[in-house]
């Protein structure tokens, strides 16, 4: 609610926490400073109220926990405190430019943070744009009628310059964000954090502190359940992304609109770029990078299906909202369907975020009918014989039979097996089918299991992976989807050299990072840890 609404910056010790409480605290101690004649002649109040602020407000950073905004805001604060206390004036630039080097300088991983660039292209977009506020005429305006508009005006100025940026960034933008805002930043700056604050003395107050944020979750969630909340691009290039955002920047500039109206073009790119997808009769899979689990997205000309989605890792945290969100974001995709093999949480961990992030995706799988999921979505059952086509490309479910429901011992047993293919290529995804089931598909449709690209069955489980099953799959590549050092052992070493007696090529998650395939080059396979190696990541014995 917060991301559809735009005010998530809010919900946080954020940026504008901690200055408020600088503010704050600045007037206290210039307040109790003037009570005392022999500090006064010893340190001007306006230096020691300065200096005293600042030291609070890095001491209540500290307190919240010393997080990188934070410990951003401080820098910036600090930077800004010492030019005054040195009589120094600079031109905005500078400032802005100091600051910015302070806050690298303390820690240069700021650089590889969305909230840095958030924070310093709106702080340096209201410098440029308010510039020469001070002497322009109010037009007959009352000083409360001007400042209401003044911070309208900056309300939707900032959120014309950084549009792009959170584009880029996080693939979407409210599109009710400055209503909300425009409501939410007094509200939780002038009564919820002061509420919040005082309630360290008077514990009532925070009662008075929740039900302030209650009346305003009652606002957001209306807002965030308007129609077109919110605006989702797939990742534009960096030269786009960069063009856009000087082109908001130019557009929210306070120069004549001849040379505003330069900065549309510059939008264009990055508002009308579509990632690029398969040609009519081709696929590609990219099984992503989820750690222990399943998830393969599968994607032709103008359809997109999911098989899996990943592992839950504990209560609050799973691979859907973790990277199958982002990255199905990112990609601009609208999943027509979303499979899920089995009931495993390792394969089902991340469903919830993602049919939530997907409400027209439908859903294929074998889970129960009473499965907590079927609430969510429900679920057509899975079974051998299904068969249909997009753009060329032919989608077959090779398992479970109706009598492998009837005989159910455990849910590895029906694990939806898919066979994809379009004449020239084959993929075959196998959940977590065992020797058991293996056996019963070679028996059953032998003809039918040949494959370039195999998804390793039970992530190479010692139980899976037999002989006579890929001896009739007879893969070029398998991918193998499973956590590094994972307390399963996935995968097995005699599951890898049955691979490797074959010649086989086998790529895992924790070596291969996300894996790409494509039908037009069925004997490849392309690692993002190799593509795209960061020297901060760890190399894989």
């Amino acid at each position: 609610m917060f991301r559809a609404t735009g005010v998530a910056h809010l919900m946080s010790i954020s940026g504008l926490h901690i200055t408020m409480f600088a503010w704050l605290a600045t007037h206290v101690v210039g307040w109790l400073w003037r009570r005392s004649t022999r500090l006064m002649l010893r340190v001007p109040a306006q230096q020691a109220a300065l200096a005293g602020g600042v030291l609070l407000a890095a001491l209540y950073a500290l307190f919240s926990g010393w997080g990188v905004p934070s410990q951003r805001t401080v820098w910036m604060l600090a930077a800004v405190a010492l030019l005054r206390l040195t009589g120094r004036r600079w031109p905005w630039p500078h400032v802005w430019l100091l600051t910015a080097a302070v806050v690298v300088a303390a820690d240069p991983w700021a650089l590889m943070q969305a909230g840095f660039w958030l924070s310093f292209v709106a702080v340096g977009v209201l410098f440029a744009t308010d510039a020469s506020v001070p002497g322009e005429k109010r037009s007959g305006m009352s000083g409360a009628s001007w400042r209401l508009w003044q911070f309208f005006r900056e309300q939707w100025v900032i959120t014309l310059a950084i549009t792009p940026l959170s584009l880029l960034l996080f693939q979407q933008v409210s599109l009710v964000g400055l209503l909300a805002n425009a409501v939410a930043i007094p509200w939780v700056t002038l009564v919820i954090t002061p509420l919040a604050m005082l309630g360290m003395a008077v514990a009532p107050l925070w009662d008075l502190a929740a039900r302030a944020v209650q009346w305003l979750t009652v606002l957001l969630q209306w807002l965030a359940a308007w129609p077109y909340a919110t605006l989702s691009m797939a990742a534009p290039p960096w030269w786009m992304a960069a063009s856009g955002v000087a082109g908001g920047a130019l557009l929210a500039m306070r120069l004549p609109w001849s040379v505003r109206g330069l900065g549309v073009p510059l939008l264009l790119p990055v508002l009308l770029w579509q990632p690029p997808r398969p040609a009519v009769g081709e696929f590609e899979l990219l099984g992503a990078d989820i750690g222990q689990g399943n998830a393969v997205l599968v994607r032709t000309a103008s359809h997109s299906l999911l098989y899996d989605t990943g592992p839950r890792y504990n209560l609050e945290s799973d691979a859907g909202h973790r990277v199958l969100v982002p990255l199905l974001r990112a990609l601009g995709e609208r999943l027509d369907l979303l499979v899920l093999s089995h009931r495993d949480t390792d394969h089902t961990g991340g469903a919830p975020a993602v049919l939530a992030m997907q409400p027209q995706a439908a859903l294929l799988s074998s889970i129960e009918t009473s499965h907590p999921l079927q609430a969510v979505r429900p679920a057509r059952r899975c079974e051998a014989g299904q068969r249909w086509s997009w753009d060329g490309v032919h989608f077959e479910v090779l398992h479970p039979f109706d009598a492998d429901y009837r005989n159910l011992t455990k849910p590895n047993a029906v694990s939806c097996v898919l066979r994809i293919g379009n004449g020239r290529a084959t993929a075959l995804l196998a959940g977590d089918i065992e020797r058991l089931q293996e056996a019963a598909l070679v028996a059953r449709v032998p003809g039918a299991l040949r494959a370039d690209l195999l998804l390793v069955p039970h992530h190479g489980s010692k139980t899976s992976s037999g002989d006579a099953f890929l001896d009739a799959v007879g893969p070029r590549i398998a991918l193998v989807q499973a956590g590094y050092r994972n307390r399963f052992g996935h995968p097995t070493a005699e599951v890898l050299a049955r691979y490797a007696a074959r010649g086989v090529r086998v790529a895992d998650s924790p070596r291969c990072g996300a894996a790409h395939w494509r039908s037009t080059a069925p004997g490849e396979l392309g690692c993002e840890r190799e593509r795209q190696a960061r020297y901060w990541q760890h190399r894989v014995p």
